[in-house]
């Protein structure tokens, strides 16, 4: 009942921002979704083009993250910076992101100002110039990026290294900033193809939501996008990653101050799963390890036995192809990597042989909830899920039906996920083992730090 009470009051305090949504689509194919939401004058405008790093194919990984920085160094009309320069003269914000599936960019802004997004977005979509010598500079400083946050940083690279591991023939394993060797040998003829393969209003979802009303967006976007013509897109094949058939290990040896530990089984997300509740399941089973100070992982292993400096699961049902459920967690100062494994192993066991109790499975499923419920109270949240959703291809009505389906899940399905994937021929295990922080592998080069962007 106290469950209950928390979840009415915590979709009663963010009702406004479950308000219809309004779906229309351009004559040239283009999605456009609308939500109001009146509680501010404030507007977030998103474009999402189906590109991403799950697209590309060895030789040009990266291509697609180094398009979105150039996507503000200009076109005819407006010259390299202009963008970001024009929407921070209204008071906007604006930026952009890279992911395996998608590529994103979006504006905040006052309400009445919503036409010089739209104005601005449309110009881009097909006008960029691509000069070779802004090409070259940006990607020194894509280059840069990737030193800074992947080659200088031990987890990245243990992470990198696990998924290369885990994947064999998935576009998954390929890191979304890119391999090094393809950063260095990307051409600026290879983003204009990419570009204009790509950058298509029939290959983009426009969502808007705001202090808005729906049918004049539309009317809006019609004038700034629909005459923009399609493009059809190139075809990608599935590939597919077969199944595993026996534990891979990798060993990491970076100069780092901690150890770390990741383990990997391979899961199914709800675009890929055969049966429509276990990607709940699997998403209810990764709270019930580390969904707050009082999940499994953080109560047992980090301030109970004290074996782990910290322990997390992960796992995301949104995706285009499969996806890994994984532990991760790095060894309290008394304990080794052999520790931390046979404790994460042994919470496993336990989910794969003892049922979940109800108390606990109310208390994860009311945290779950609550975690979408607080996410969706922003309307940039609000319209980034829904963006996801349309771009891996499971519609954006799949958000409203989240709370009900988590809610259905039971202790038995839990452990019959647990069962069916946790298993030892379907995990990869990443250890990252330091060297000491003075010492340089061969062939490393010295640390360097990130150009401004």
């Amino acid at each position: 009942m106290r469950r209950l009470l928390i979840l009415f009051m915590l979709g009663a305090l963010v009702a406004p921002a479950f308000a219809q949504v309004h779906e229309y689509e351009l004559d040239n194919g283009m999605t456009l979704l609308v939500r109001e939401d009146h509680r501010a004058p404030v507007v977030v405008s998103q474009i999402w083009y189906k590109v991403g790093a799950s697209y590309e194919h060895n030789g040009i990984t990266g291509i697609s993250h180094l398009l979105e920085h150039m996507m503000f160094k200009g076109t005819e009309k407006h010259g390299p910076g202009e963008f970001s320069r024009i929407i921070a003269e209204h008071g906007g914000r604006e930026n952009a992101f890279t992911s395996k599936d998608f590529t994103a960019y979006f504006q905040q802004l006052e309400k009445s100002r919503l036409p010089i997004s739209f104005e601005l977005e449309a110009d881009r979509m097909r006008n960029l110039t691509l000069p070779e010598e802004e090409f070259s500079k940006e990607r020194e400083v894509v280059i840069e990026e990737r030193k800074l946050r992947t080659e200088d940083n031990p987890r990245a690279v243990t992470y990198e290294q696990f998924n290369a591991a885990a994947f064999m023939i998935s576009p998954y394993r390929h890191p979304t900033i890119g391999w090094m060797n393809d950063l260095e040998n990307l051409a600026v003829k290879d983003l204009r193809q990419w570009y204009r393969h790509w950058y298509a209003p029939n290959n983009a979802t426009l969502v808007v939501v705001g202090d808005v009303e729906p049918d004049q967006v539309y009317a809006l976007a019609k004038q700034h996008f629909g005459k923009i013509p399609a493009v059809e897109p190139p075809v990608i094949k599935p590939r597919l990653e077969p199944p595993q058939t026996g534990e891979r290990r990798i060993t990491v040896r970076e100069p780092a101050e901690l150890p770390y530990l990741i383990l990997g089984y391979h899961v199914p997300v709800l675009k890929t799963a055969e049966t429509e509740w276990e990607p709940y399941a699997l998403e209810v089973m990764a709270g019930v390890l580390s969904g707050g100070r009082s999940a499994r992982l953080p109560a047992k292993l980090v301030r109970g036995k004290q074996i782990a400096a910290g322990a997390n699961a992960g796992y995301s049902l949104y995706a285009r192809q499969s996806e890994q459920f994984t532990l991760s967690a790095t060894p309290a100062r008394d304990h080794n990597l052999d520790d931390l494994e046979q404790a994460l192993l042994a919470e496993i066991e336990t989910l794969r042989n003892e049922l979940v109790s109800e108390q606990e499975l109310e208390r994860i499923k009311a945290q779950v909830v609550a975690n979408d419920v607080y996410e969706r109270d922003s309307i940039f949240y609000q319209a980034m899920q829904m963006g996801i959703l349309e771009t891996v291809g499971l519609g954006w009505q799949t958000m409203e039906a989240y709370r009900e389906k988590i809610d259905a899940v039971t202790p038995e399905q839990i452990r019959k996920v647990a069962r069916k994937y946790l298993r030892v021929n379907n995990r990869t295990v990443a250890t990252l083992k330091p060297l000491p922080l003075n010492s340089q592998l061969p062939g490393m080069a010295p640390s360097t730090t990130a150009s401004p962007h």
